[in-house]
């Protein structure tokens, strides 16, 4: 009996569609944010730095690096994909070819070890090269499976499902940790081989429970090949919002100060987890709970945070209310600065969810207004996702580079002051009037 095909728009369709973000948003929260940050920490009891590649790396410079250069290559080929994504009609086999390697990548984690530290990273790459992949062709069907009046609020659904899906799995695999006895978890060290198992977890959640997705969005009818004009057009499509940009005053000073804030923004969120590993002193055997813990603090928090942006912002304005959060980044900074203990790190987790959401969610709705109405948006946010990769790769890169040279997260993260600082004054300089 042949599958039955749901119209655009059909309820059925939509739900499946939002349902991807139950499935992968376990990796941003467990592997980038959480868990594996603490397993990796883990690794280093006796020495910090490791050779590889005949390099001596500190380990938080080492991934640090490895995180930019991946993002190196997702400025790249994300235009590629977006361009091929815009041709072809059945983008369902790219999503399932990241979402399956992201998914295994996750799951070769549980061999990541100092004995096979190269395979262990490359799982790393690939993971976050798929994770950040597969995206672009799980948003690109959007606009195909639901009508304009409906995006906004199943785009929305499909965050709530993520937070929630993730939140539950990071639940579980923190009680896991805490009592591995009561999961059949045991040998010399069965915290650490219940991380492992965090990872495998991940692999599983995503590739099993995005087969809901993969069954109702739809297949193309068309077998188009891609031919050379098509494999550049998203590059082409970015070359000419540029062009536009050498007339568009306003937009071009947002995306720079953008640049700016934003590398420092989104490497603060990448490095927190190791920060707290490494610089925080704490008691013996608390380490790993109170890391988590803080974790999903910063994730309970940031609703309230992302509430209260939006109402400043509508008090305000953006432009304003954005200054307001890079100065409050920058104080944030100073404190990570000089905080030791657990209890003012669960503080500072409490401060930065109380921002973390507001700021980006402020930032993509702020350049949303600025775009010209008679404007392709798509192109435009094309432009303005790969500023946001190119960001984080100079933030990573000069955090990694800090780190490595002074061999202190913690004198590292002083450059972001400046950066916050800067962003602030960059965007004093955009009138404010209708922002």
């Amino acid at each position: 009996m042949p599958k039955k095909k749901y119209k655009k728009g059909d309820s059925k369709l939509l739900n499946a569609w939002a349902f991807y973000d139950w499935a992968n948003s376990v990796y941003p929260l467990v592997i980038s944010s959480a868990v594996f940050p603490i397993y990796y920490g883990s690794l280093f009891i006796e020495d910090n730095n490791i050779e590889v590649f005949g390099y001596l790396f500190k380990n938080t410079a080492l991934i640090s690096f490895l995180t930019a250069f991946a993002f190196v290559i997702l400025s790249f080929i994300t235009p590629l994909l977006s361009g091929i994504a815009d041709y072809m009609g059945n983008k369902k086999i790219f999503l399932k070819f990241f979402c399956y390697l992201g998914s295994f990548s996750c799951i070769g984690l549980y061999w990541f070890e100092l004995s096979n530290i190269y395979l262990g990273l490359f799982f790393y790459f690939l993971a976050l090269i798929s994770f950040w992949a597969s995206l672009v062709f799980y948003n690109s069907y959007l606009p195909d499976i639901a009508f304009k009046e409906q995006q906004d609020l199943i785009s929305a659904k499909g965050y709530a499902l993520g937070y929630f899906g993730s939140v539950l799995l990071l639940i579980f695999n923190l009680t896991m940790v805490m009592y591995p006895n009561y999961f059949g978890i045991s040998g010399p060290n069965p915290e650490i081989l219940a991380m492992k198992y965090s990872f495998v977890s991940v692999g599983l959640w995503w590739i099993i429970c995005s087969q809901y997705t993969f069954y109702y969005l739809p297949s193309s009818k068309e077998n188009k090949k891609i031919i050379k004009d098509v494999f550049f057009n998203g590059f082409n499509e970015l070359r000419q919002v540029w062009n536009k940009l050498k007339k568009t005053l306003v937009i071009r000073k947002y995306l720079i100060a953008f640049f700016i804030y934003s590398s420092a923004l989104q490497t603060v969120l990448l490095i927190a987890a190791y920060f707290g590993e490494q610089e925080i002193d704490w008691p013996q055997d608390e380490k790993t709970i109170g890391l988590i813990v803080s974790i999903l603090l910063i994730q309970l928090i940031a609703i309230f945070g992302a509430i209260l942006t939006s109402k400043l912002s509508s008090k305000f304005g953006n432009i304003f209310t954005l200054i307001l959060l890079n100065l409050f980044w920058a104080l944030l900074c100073v404190g990570a600065y000089f905080i030791t203990k657990p209890f003012e790190f669960y503080i500072a987790a409490g401060l930065v969810g109380l921002v973390m959401g507001g700021i980006q969610a402020l930032s993509r709705s702020t350049f949303s207004k600025m775009i010209p109405k008679t404007e392709n948006t798509t192109s435009y946010f094309s432009f303005y996702d790969v500023s946001q990769k190119l960001s984080i790769v100079f933030g990573m890169t000069l955090f990694a580079f800090l780190d490595q040279i002074t061999g202190s997260m913690r004198t590292s993260i002083l450059m972001f002051i400046i950066i916050f600082f800067i962003g602030a004054l960059l965007l004093k300089r955009i009138k404010i009037d209708n922002y």
